[in-house]
């Protein structure tokens, strides 16, 4: 399932790197109330996307590096999550032992069309709208 607490905390912390200034990761944990092994995963996940540039050493810290108008919260889903899945059967890899035996799975295709629409939906809305900038 998406959005789990990954993705909602990495929400939390691009919202606390919107000024554009440099944080320490446990200076920005704390503001977002985040426990800090957490913060430094996401933190190492967001940079290996290039969302977040991360410094080490003495005046290092993490800042905002991409354009969040061009970050869809579809790609922080998958980023986070691995997949944007409302449920394992719309893997495609899935083996479904309910389909193998019985054939077509109506929940199967009206989950299929639900998730479309949810796709289309995350995909429609960036970063920064999400984050609740206007433009």
């Amino acid at each position: 399932m998406f959005m789990n607490r990954k993705t909602d905390y990495a929400i939390r912390i691009l919202r606390g790197l919107l000024d554009g200034q440099r944080h320490a990761a446990a200076q920005l944990a704390a503001s977002e109330e985040i426990p800090l092994a957490f913060a430094y995963k996401i933190l190492k996940q967001l940079s290996n996307a290039g969302i977040v540039r991360l410094e080490r050493g003495p005046g290092g810290g993490c800042m905002l590096q991409a354009d969040l108008k061009q970050v869809t919260l579809y790609d922080l889903v998958v980023l986070m999550e691995g997949d944007a899945d409302i449920t394992a059967c719309m893997s495609g890899t899935y083996d479904c032992e309910w389909r193998r035996t019985h054939g077509i799975c109506k929940v199967h295709l009206n989950l299929c069309s639900l998730q479309q629409e949810i796709n289309q939906k995350l995909q429609a809305k960036s970063l920064w709208a999400v984050l609740g900038k206007s433009n």
